[in-house]
């Protein structure tokens, strides 16, 4: 793709990813009965973030390099998923990969609360690490499913595939067990125990200001515009349309609705304790995303 439609795709992707974050913010409010912020809230917290000053705890080239680390990941990450028809690295777009890069977001939240030094940050890098690796294998399953149908770890190719083909009882349940995956993997409650900032302050981040915490906040945005573009585009990628704009505004559509979805959960679930959701997941692992898994292996 040339350089202008990946900065186009790049814009897009990074631009309308705080509108995500305002309309949840909003859904909860309504849920509780309030006005709530407006829509482009997070649009103001960022620039208010990048005009107060960078304190820094710590020296370290970790503290530095995390903010910057998950932002760039993660916008790799998001051109990776074919968002309006195509990928815009479709040559490069491999679902392990992509997994790969995904996990560094978490990663660059980890190694900037390890670097503070504050027992609050090392409780929310804990966490972040276990639900790292209760959460990522079941998306990492859903994925594989959807591969061995399609024969390739092609995101591009898997998408065409399962919009050809039609969705199959394995490729079901993998999305089923994506769609668990999803509340854990953009944050939202009942699975917000990383920041959970009623009982960590505000968890890995807590040292965090400035610049470095508008990135590392732009970057948990765009992380949730890309799961649930990843569940829209990749797994239900019906309907698609000859022209790029009517896939634009169709995607924009699916992702609202997800989006919508993800907040009034959010609003009305209680956040479960960490024991909970490691056992929660683990049985999603076992139960729903081996089965998948298995269902793909017997051509189901």
């Amino acid at each position: 793709m040339p350089v202008i439609g990946l900065l186009v795709k790049l814009v897009l992707l990074l631009g309308f990813a705080p509108l995500l974050e305002g309309i949840v913010r909003k859904l909860r409010a309504v849920a509780g009965s309030r006005q709530g912020p407006p829509l482009w809230q997070a649009y103001w917290d960022l620039l208010k973030m990048y005009g107060k000053e960078d304190l820094r705890v710590t020296r370290s080239w970790l503290y530095r390099l995390a903010p910057p680390l998950g932002l760039a990941a993660v916008a790799v990450a998001g051109l990776m998923v074919p968002f309006v028809g195509r990928s815009a690295l479709e040559g490069a777009a491999d679902a392990i990969v992509l997994i790969y890069i995904l996990g560094l977001v978490g990663v660059a939240v980890t190694l900037v609360a390890l670097a503070s030094e504050n027992p609050f940050a090392y409780l929310g890098a804990s966490r972040e690490v276990m639900m790292l690796l209760t959460v990522e294998p079941v998306v990492a399953v859903g994925l594989i499913v959807l591969a061995l149908k399609a024969g390739t770890f092609s995101l591009q190719a898997m998408a065409d595939w399962q919009w050809g083909q039609g969705p199959t009882v394995s490729t079901a349940v993998a999305l089923l067990a994506f769609w668990i995956a999803l509340q854990a993997q953009v944050g939202k409650r009942p699975f917000d125990i990383t920041e959970a900032e009623t009982e960590i302050m505000g968890g890995p981040l807590i040292e965090v200001s400035g610049p470095s915490l508008a990135l590392f906040h732009w970057a948990l945005y765009a992380r949730q515009l890309v799961f649930i573009g990843i569940l829209t585009q990749v797994f239900i990628p019906w309907p698609r349309a000859d022209f790029w704009l009517w896939n634009l505004l169709i995607a924009g559509v699916k992702i609202l609705a997800v989006t919508v979805v993800v907040g009034l959960t959010d609003a009305l679930m209680p956040r479960v304790r960490i024991d909970q959701s490691m056992t929660y997941y683990s049985r999603v692992v076992i139960f729903v995303a081996v089965a998948a898994l298995a269902l793909s292996v017997m051509g189901v």
